[in-house]
């Protein structure tokens, strides 16, 4: 793919790989950016050297197709989710649930290594589901996720599964109506879904009883603990009965990680599914403008290439991003924004539109880098830069998901 003369007055090298105009390699010694600026003066982030933008993806033997053990039917789910999971098309499991499903269905403890987009909501799921179709007690499956749009996601596939099961959850987010979510907790729900902030909110005011937890499922607990959810966590699950079988699911295992299953997880059985880190298996590469008004133009004659399918575009704030989705959207591209200050329904309603192909384009901040299962995105442009590579990290692994390489493009001002 031959990207397209930006400017006219402008000249721009190549990377071997082709001409690309304003897409160049950094070049060592001239020095680089700051992530994201400043704010008041005030340096939001430690320096990224430009050079941490470029990578070519990696191929392995791991991107082989991996050969399922099981059927969805050898696990002995009950007819009525089995005719949920068939509705579906489900026939073979991924890797996680595979390998996962088993050990879950017995009763025993469960650390799951999986990198993201390979079907893990799934895997703890369905044999939850299961039993609770056989024991149906109420409260008694608590599912802790770092951000309102994964927890929404899960809500979303666990309605799916238990359709005309008559098992239901209750979802427990910010930027919703807490007295609305009280009635239904106190209504009763056999599943509680939801993030940390909001379930120690209602757990403080004596509005959450997760005495009676009988499963307890932390999912992507590496990013709850990057978000600072620590202490959160520990607290929400001293309140659960020390007799509970517990999910615990990450992308990655890290100290803290290791610390936290030895805490929270009774001899456990380990899944380990993980094949390359997510950056790995992106081709990242950088974009040079020379400000502004350049770097619009630069963006919008990639987002006018065939190639740039389905992009998510990172801006750093909530301003910025809706005023460059406004921007896009008068261009002609249309586009969808999700940043903070939209509320839930606003967000839900744009993350659907992108996951729908109802728009090609979403513009977000750092919010929505993470948790989100969006499959099939082709490209994450890094508009503004992150404030750390940590979250660089996060942003770019929306695309590349499961054995699929993404591609991800980081503006940087032109030497």
């Amino acid at each position: 793919m031959a990207y397209r003369n930006t400017s006219s007055n402008q000249s721009r090298s190549a990377r071997p790989s082709g001409n690309r105009p304003g897409v160049r390699s950094f070049r060592p010694g001239k020095g680089g950016p700051r992530s994201s600026g400043s704010r008041n003066g005030q340096k939001r982030g430690a320096y990224i050297h430009p050079s941490k933008f470029i990578n070519k993806a990696t191929e392995t033997a791991e991107d082989t197709p991996y050969e399922a053990t099981n059927l969805f039917t050898d696990f002995n789910f009950v007819p009525a989710l089995q005719k949920n999971i068939d509705f579906k098309g489900y026939v073979k499991p991924s890797a996680i649930q595979d390998q996962s499903i088993p050990h879950t269905m017995k009763g025993v403890d469960v650390i799951g290594l999986a990198n993201t987009g390979t079907g893990k909501t799934a895997a703890f799921l369905l044999p939850l589901i299961d039993k609770l179709y056989v024991n149906r007690d109420l409260n008694s499956v608590l599912i802790v996720a770092p951000t309102r749009e994964l927890a929404q996601q899960i809500d979303e596939q666990f309605r799916e599964f238990s359709y005309n099961m008559k098992l239901y959850s209750t979802l427990i987010v910010g930027g919703t109506n807490m007295d609305r979510q009280i009635r239904q907790l106190e209504r009763g729900a056999h599943v509680i879904i939801g993030t940390p902030g909001r379930l120690m909110d209602l757990l403080k005011r004596g509005k959450l009883n997760v005495s009676g937890v009988k499963a307890l499922v932390l999912d992507e607990a590496d990013r709850m603990l990057d978000m600072g959810f620590i202490n959160d966590i520990r607290l929400l699950v001293s309140k659960t009965p020390v007799e509970r079988q517990t999910l615990f699911f990450s992308a990655t295992i890290t100290p803290s990680i290791a610390l936290l299953t030895k805490e929270f997880l009774n001899n456990p059985e380990t899944i380990s599914v993980r094949t390359a880190d997510t950056s790995e298996r992106v081709d990242q590469d950088v974009v040079e403008a020379n400000g502004k008004e350049h770097k619009l133009e630069v963006l919008l004659n990639l987002l006018n290439e065939e190639e740039f399918e389905k992009v998510l575009v990172f801006g750093e704030t909530k301003f910025g991003v809706q005023r460059l989705s406004d921007h896009l959207d008068k261009s002609g591209i249309p586009s969808a924004a999700i940043h903070g200050n939209k509320s839930q329904s606003q967000r839900q309603r744009a993350l659907k539109a992108f996951k729908d192909n109802k728009v090609r384009v979403m513009v977000a901040t750092d919010v929505a880098a993470r948790g989100l299962d969006i499959p099939n995105v082709s490209h994450v442009i890094n508009f503004d830069q992150p404030a750390t590579y940590e979250d660089y990290v996060h942003r770019i692994g929306r695309t590349g998901r499961g054995n699929a390489t993404g591609k991800a493009l980081t503006f940087i001002d032109k030497r």
